[in-house]
């Protein structure tokens, strides 16, 4: 049909640019894990400082397996740094944990964005199970014509869950983005890092941004996709 002229090479271009992305996010994050500032803070001390300059100071900083699993729960109100972070001196690590403690202190603040994002996370759960059931169910149905109609619906209902998740994916892009500026901002100001650390902590932040951007890329593409197969079985019941 027409519409694989466009969706296809969205495909191709989606899954591309994911690879890369992950490529990008690694290949950096090994490069600057390995550059040691000069300063002798490490990640959890700079998070710490963050935190006190915003005058956040209930967030309990813990340790948690892994790399690069690095998260802010605000359901405990833990910013947990992975082994690789916690106590690593390295640009990548002051970057990760400054990002993160950016978002204890969106939470703190009540930032929009990330209190619709909180919202959406159940709904986003439950979306993101059930809307491949749905979806594949209501094509399997609509494949019988005296069930077109029903089918169709059911369809209607899984690409309804799976663009819950494509929104969820978009609003978590300004979270992400401010969790980032803010970090940057706080390195720059506490006056203990030198331009060099700096670039090579933004570069950090800017390539895991790019995986969260080719992540809703990917997702919109595909939700595309869904609408354009909910049309085409629209037309075919009529």
């Amino acid at each position: 049909m027409y519409y694989e002229l466009i969706i296809y090479p969205l495909f191709i271009v989606a899954i591309l640019f994911s690879l890369y992305a992950q490529i990008k996010i690694s290949s950096t994050y090994r490069k600057y894990s390995k550059f040691y500032t000069r300063a002798g803070r490490n990640a959890t001390d700079i998070a710490k400082m963050m935190l006190s300059d915003a005058g956040v100071y209930d967030v309990f900083i813990g340790r948690v397996r892994g790399n690069l699993t690095d998260h802010f729960d605000p359901r405990s109100n833990t910013l947990a740094l992975s082994d690789t972070t916690y106590a690593s001196t390295s640009a990548a690590a002051i970057g990760v944990a400054a990002h993160e403690a950016g978002h204890a202190i969106q939470h703190a603040e009540g930032y929009f964005p990330i209190k619709l994002r909180g919202a959406l996370v159940p709904v986003t759960s439950f979306a993101s199970r059930m809307s491949w059931i749905f979806i594949m169910l209501g094509i399997l149905i609509t494949g019988f014509a005296y069930e077109a109609s029903f089918g169709y619906y059911i369809l209607l209902a899984g690409v309804g869950l799976f663009a819950v998740t494509t929104l969820f994916q978009l609003v978590t892009l300004p979270c992400e983005f401010n969790a980032s500026k803010r970090a940057i901002t706080a390195i720059r100001a506490s006056g203990l890092y030198s331009d060099d650390e700096i670039h090579a902590a933004k570069a950090v932040l800017t390539a895991a941004a790019m995986t969260y951007i080719a992540a809703t890329f990917a997702s919109a593409v595909q939700l595309l996709r869904l609408l354009l197969i909910v049309t085409g079985r629209n037309n075919r019941r009529r």
